[in-house]
Formats: C-alpha cells, structure tokens, sequence
C-alpha cells in the first residue's frame, strides 16, 4: 500500500480542523489550546501544532491528512508539513475579505518551498456577505487561468464535500505527478459515491498511529 501525505493549509476558522475530522476514519490527533489573541473572536481553541487524521483507499493508498496551524507565529509547523507533502488544499472562508490577503500570504509561503499539486477549497459559502469565487481567486493572485488551480466550495462539516474534495486533489495530484494511470471526471465520481458509502456504513476501526515522516516524497 502506498502511503501518501495530504496538507490541508489556510487561515483560522477556515474550517481545516474541521475538515480533518469530518474525513479520517481514526481518531484525530490534534493540538488544540485555548485562543488567547484575536482568534478567540471566531473560536474557543486552535490549533498549534497539526491535526493528524488518515483514510485508506482500499487496498491502494494510504492517506494521511495533516491540518496547519492558521497563525502565522506557527509557520515553522507550515514548513515542516509541507515539506513532506504530495498536495495540499487551501481553505478560505469565502465571508473574510480582510484574510484573503493572509491567505495569499500562505500560499506565497508554500509555493516558494514545494512546487506540489494543490486546489483552492472556499468554505462558509452559505454566510452573509461571501464574495464570488472569481474575485476571491483574483484576490489570491490568479488574474487568469494560467496556472490555476482547480478551486472548490467545501462544507468541512459535510463528509460528502470533504471527500469530493480528496477526490478533487488526489486526481490533481496523480494527473501532475504521474502517480498512477490518470483519472477521469466519471471515475472519480464512482470512486467518490463508493468511498462515501463505504464510509457511512462504518469506520474503520484503527489504533492511533505515530505520525512518520520522510522527506521522500
């Protein structure tokens, strides 16, 4: 079985812990503290070191998700995370205008120590005052569809859109990366409708890994 290391990168509230949970089929790992500067305006706690949730592709692939912290004061767990990363998402919360710039700023961050596949996930779409996604795309500094990346609506708290999203990012990843034979649109809606209701009817039950690293990748 291959194992393989997904990043899900953005700014706080996002939703990217939620995303984690939502999808492993182990108990997520996390690092959760109490929020003691203007983080604690969304949220009660966040996170400061990583969550560590994992989802087996059959017999295949090996997946292990790792969420960021969304300060920047923890960007040395940025680095140290995507450095062993095949692809990441970014979430934005399609409502804050005032972080799309800070989202850019993370994005300059990745971009300039991997060149690895990546999409875009905007979530809190259903929020008043949420912006288009052409002109937060446009705000993350993709003026035209060169060199874009695909970008999606996610609802972090719906199993079905987090695995779409997986969908989304490992066809990415296996087009770019020659991983595997490419994968269709057709397929990877029935490998995502058969993930699902493997998924709903039970999870896995696994004991809690030791996350290792490599910086193979």
């Amino acid at each position: 079985m291959k194992t393989m290391r997904l990043v899900v990168a953005g700014t706080p509230g996002s939703g990217k812990s939620t995303f984690v949970r939502t999808i492993s089929e182990i108990e997520t790992i996390d690092t959760d503290r109490a929020a003691t500067d203007d983080v604690s305006l969304m949220k009660q706690k966040t996170t400061v070191a990583f969550d560590f949730g994992r989802l087996a592709f059959g017999s295949v692939m090996d997946l292990q998700i790792y969420g960021t912290p969304g300060q920047s004061r923890f960007n040395f767990m940025w680095d140290f995370l995507i450095q062993r990363a095949h692809t990441y998402i970014l979430l934005v919360a399609a409502h804050r205008p005032a972080d799309f710039h800070y989202a850019r700023q993370i994005l300059t961050f990745m971009n300039q120590r991997v060149q690895i596949p990546m999409i875009v996930g905007l979530t809190h779409t259903d929020c008043p005052g949420t912006w288009a996604t052409e002109e937060i795309m446009m705000r993350l500094g993709f003026l035209n569809d060169r060199n874009r990346p695909p970008v999606l609506k996610i609802n972090p708290n719906d199993r079905a859109s987090v695995i779409e999203a997986l969908m989304t990012s490992m066809a990415v990843m296996v087009a770019n990366c020659g991983i595997d034979q490419p994968v269709n649109s057709s397929a990877r809606s029935k490998d995502a409708s058969q993930l699902l209701q493997q998924s709903s009817s039970h999870r896995s039950s696994f004991s809690l890994p030791r996350p290792q690293f490599s910086r193979d990748r």
